[in-house]
């Protein structure tokens, strides 16, 4: 397996510090609308792609679930989840996604938050989801925007009439964006929302929802430092489900 971003200890003690591992998902703004997305799960087996420090698998349990399998390619954020949750809650595994396998009709539900833009082969992996939910199981998944994943400096300017714009380029120029997100060096797959798309219809999958998720106008009201962002969407929310 090679070297994950998120085992380095530089990244790690920044990524530590986000709303979103503080507070959990009550620190992830967009974590109201995928909630809705992801509706009951009370009995179901569920799957949680990316986990990181077990938050959603943790919440999962909490409501319900028949079975949770949290599974991260960070031995570090790994460690993490195992201590916080009690023992025998959550498998987790330690399993890059690239390389996922899963059996067939295995679970009701494939949750994941802000990973499967590092994923190198999204057909692959959707297939293998596909394959591994049975009829009427669904997948809901959070990712980048590829507006905000685009461009090759992700910062806003200032445009020659003095207004705030976020300066998209390179949209249809799929592939790899190397960025500084508290260390050099973070590498993301950048693709457009046709992508996304067309690579769940192909793995049979039927499209339910789609969220192109930002702060609201109240919510810049009441947090004004977030004004810019109402320019561009933060994530792209998807819900699909498996009919057979």
């Amino acid at each position: 397996m090679e070297h994950n971003i998120y085992d380095d200890p530089e990244f790690l003690a920044g990524y530590t510090t986000l709303s979103r591992q503080v507070d959990g998902l009550a620190g992830a703004a967009e974590w109201p609308a995928m909630r809705a997305m992801v509706s009951d799960v009370a009995s179901q087996r569920v799957a949680d792609l990316g986990c990181g420090f077990g938050w959603f698998s943790r919440w999962a349990v909490e409501q319900g679930a028949g079975a949770v399998v949290g599974i991260d390619g960070s031995i570090s954020m790994l460690n993490r989840a195992r201590a916080q949750t009690k023992a025998g809650d959550v498998e987790y595994r330690c399993v890059d996604l690239n390389f996922l396998d899963l059996g067939p009709q295995t679970l009701d539900l494939v949750f994941s938050s802000l990973t499967l833009h590092y994923v190198l082969d999204l057909s692959a992996l959707f297939l293998t989801i596909a394959n591994a939910l049975v009829d009427g199981g669904r997948i809901v998944f959070s990712v980048e925007h590829p507006i905000y994943s685009a461009p090759s400096s992700q910062n806003f300017e200032t445009s020659v009439s003095g207004k705030r714009i976020w300066p998209l380029e390179n949209y249809l120029e799929e592939g790899e964006r190397v960025t500084t997100w508290f260390v050099d060096g973070v590498v993301k797959q950048h693709r457009t929302i046709a992508t996304y798309v067309n690579a769940l219809i192909r793995s049979g999958l039927v499209i339910d929802q789609i969220d192109e998720w930002g702060p609201t106008a109240d919510e810049v009201a009441a947090r004004p430092e977030l004004v810019d962002d109402r320019h561009r969407p933060w994530f792209l929310l998807v819900a699909a489900t498996r009919m057979r």
